[in-house]
């Protein structure tokens, strides 16, 4: 099924959003479609109180600006309101368990956390313990949001998702395996250009082949070619040393003119930000008419909006 052939039901059968592992094609299409529905009402100056008086925790081991300011405006947006929790504000920088945390904020009637940390079992582990929504936020294996959101992106640029090819870039990271699963679950063809020893996770690929065409490959001007949609990101992620062997390994698979020419005329570059302009990719790239790097940004604001909809609503 193609996205174009959903009816919205307006529910999904999931308490949090961990990763996309679990998570149907259906219950995809289901935050895309209200993603772009809250969209649309945004822009008419129309905030429904869908999320009125709920209360989402923000946990931030890792800072980030579109995380924060997205989740943040869009529960207000929602009618709720959110708690700023930095590692420095809480007992979890401290030593205290996760097991712990969710217990205590369950007694405050918190209805939601996102949590934005480093390890996956972290998130996984608060969600079983914690009587609320749990929304992953970024860890170091996953970034569901990131990849909700540039799926909305590119079936609002196209009209439809199945048949089209998107080629990814770079480090094999949380972003990939995310947009693996992604793609291949929503009918897009997947390519991951990526040098030796920086594939993306080999337990994301066997999942995602279940569902759709994923190709890995280390020759990026091949994946390159025919391409819809170009994506790259950061060489190193968050709280990851800068490695000269690591950045001498990725900088061939920098995207530029010569990369954007191999993709079909009417290709479109994402980044899911902060960029390096002249490292991941080369500033008459990032700053081109085919760059959609801020329809990213703002789409995840919107697509969040729908995973707390969906996840936090009576």
């Amino acid at each position: 099924m193609d996205i174009t052939q959903y009816r919205p039901k307006e529910k999904i059968n999931h308490k949090h959003l961990l990763n996309l592992m679990d998570y149907s094609s259906e219950e995809i299409f289901e935050i895309i479609s209200l993603g772009i529905k809250l969209k649309h009402l945004y822009k008419k100056g129309v905030n429904k109180p869908l999320l009125k008086n709920k209360t989402l925790a923000m946990i931030f081991s890792k800072s980030s600006t579109r995380t924060r300011v997205s989740f943040e405006q869009g529960i207000r947006q929602l009618g709720g309101h959110a708690l700023f929790l930095s590692s420095s504000d809480i007992q979890l920088g401290r030593g205290e368990t996760i097991h712990d945390t969710a217990k205590t904020l369950s007694r405050y009637g918190i209805d939601g956390v996102m949590i934005r940390t480093f390890l996956q079992s972290d998130v996984e582990e608060l969600a079983k313990y914690g009587d609320f929504a749990v929304i992953n936020g970024l860890t170091d294996d996953f970034h569901p949001c990131q990849a909700l959101a540039d799926i909305m992106t590119v079936y609002e640029i196209f009209g439809h998702l199945n048949g089209l090819k998107l080629v990814y870039s770079g480090d094999g990271n949380n972003v990939a395996n995310s947009l693996i699963l992604a793609c291949a679950k929503t009918g897009m063809e997947i390519a991951c250009a990526t040098p030796k020893g920086f594939e993306p996770n080999a337990d994301v690929i066997k999942e995602a082949e279940k569902w759709g065409k994923i190709t890995v490959t280390d020759n990026l001007e091949e994946a390159a070619v025919d391409a819809d949609v170009i994506y790259t990101d950061v060489f190193f992620s968050m709280g990851q040393q800068n490695d000269e062997k690591k950045s001498k390994a990725l900088m061939p698979y920098q995207i530029n003119q010569d990369i954007m020419k191999k993709a079909k005329k009417e290709a479109v570059f994402m980044h899911c930000l902060p960029a390096h302009r002249g490292e991941e990719v080369t500033q008459d790239v990032i700053d081109s008419p085919a760059s959609v790097v801020f329809e990213q940004a703002e789409n995840r604001m919107h697509v969040q909006k729908a995973v707390m909809t969906l996840l936090m609503k009576d």
